[in-house]
């Protein structure tokens, strides 16, 4: 049994239509594309309005060219034969003369770029940094070394000048950066660099960085400057931490002896005042009495020598009565005793005690 290609496909049946030719129906295809294109054209394809209007459709395609879009993100900078005129803000839809008279380029200049400095982020393992010493260490101004390892974060200002006055904005940055850094830890003591001139840091590095990149005109502006870390460098960090330690407790014992001052030295300004204040009551006192003891004598002496007699015999009633006011006092009438009668005793300090324990009569009797 033999297969008969030019059959209906059954072995050994009768001879069918043959297959379509591929090269025929290309040629036909090619042919009827020149027929429609003869019609388009009059005077046939190589003539001179066929020519005109390929001309003119290519001198449209090329003024089309002008056309560019700047994104809400993004400036435009034209170039005329490579030279930069001028940089497009605006977004939108925008000219140029066609290329290759003009182009232009349309940089990102919202996204913020990361610069680090001093340290790098080790690949071999997550979430590590490798120390980078020789841009780390840096010298303050009480002559100390200190690792300092921060970020500087940055976005493109002017594309123009981005584009055309700098060659390497990174190594730009980072060596700017690295200098005002220098810059600013030399002035600033350890003690203030590693607490609460942090911040102060910061914000000085960042100003003097900006003043560098604009006195460059590289057109990028310095959003923001980290300090991820200050520390004394790894070989005398103990030490350092036992100084700092040390300075503390100073500190702490100062700040009670402080404390202990205020608190005593206040008290013992009082106590002394009212000292103070207690003498001189005493001496007006004592002066006072002084006084009026002179001027009670001089009034006895006055009336003295008026009536000595009676003043004597007063002067002495009242030093009796003076001595005498506290004892306890018994009378006895002397005549009767020499009687031999019964001697009258009169206890007047029992007299006494035992008229003020009786109770008050009533209505006052």
């Amino acid at each position: 049994m033999t297969w008969n290609p030019g059959g209906n496909g059954r072995p050994g049946g009768p001879r069918g239509p043959r297959p379509p030719d591929l090269d025929a129906l290309v040629e036909q295809a090619l042919r009827e594309s020149r027929e429609r294109l003869r019609r388009m054209l009059p005077g046939g394809f190589g003539g001179s309005r066929g020519i005109l209007l390929i001309l003119l459709v290519l001198v449209g395609l090329w003024l089309v060219s002008g056309f560019y879009t700047v994104g809400p993100e993004e400036q435009g900078v034209e170039l005329y034969f490579g030279r930069w005129t001028g940089v497009t803000r605006d977004p939108g839809l925008h000219y140029h003369l066609p290329i290759p008279i003009a182009t232009a380029v349309t940089p990102k200049v919202t996204r913020v770029n990361r610069v680090d400095i001093g340290f790098r982020a080790d690949e071999r393992r997550t979430a590590a940094v490798r120390n980078i010493v020789e841009e780390s260490q840096m010298l303050t101004g009480d002559e100390n070394i200190v690792d300092v390892n921060f970020t500087v974060l940055w976005r493109i200002k002017d594309a123009g000048r981005f584009l055309f006055n700098v060659r390497d904005p990174e190594a730009t940055v980072k060596t700017a950066a690295e200098s005002a850094m220098r810059e600013v830890i030399g002035r600033t003591p350890i003690a203030s660099a590693l607490a609460e001139g942090r911040r102060q840091v910061e914000e000085q590095t960042a100003m003097l960085l900006q003043g560098i990149l604009d006195e460059y005109t590289v057109g990028i502006e310095i959003t923001e400057l980290q300090l991820q870390r200050v520390d004394p460098p790894e070989p005398v960090i103990d030490a350092f931490r036992d100084v700092q330690r040390a300075r503390a407790d100073l500190e702490r014992l100062r700040n009670q002896a402080e404390a202990y001052a205020n608190d005593i030295i206040p008290r013992a300004r009082g106590e002394a005042a009212k000292l103070e204040q207690q003498a001189e009551a005493y001496k007006l006192e004592v002066v006072a009495r002084s006084e009026g003891d002179a001027q009670r004598f001089l009034s006895v002496y006055n009336a003295y020598r008026r009536a000595r007699d009676v003043t004597r015999r007063r002067i002495y009633l009242e030093t009796l009565e003076a001595v005498l006011r506290g004892t306890d006092k018994i009378l006895i009438d002397e005549s009767a005793t020499r009687s031999g009668g019964v001697v009258p005793y009169l206890p007047l300090p029992e007299v006494e005690r035992r008229r003020a324990s009786e109770p008050a009569p009533e209505g006052g009797k």
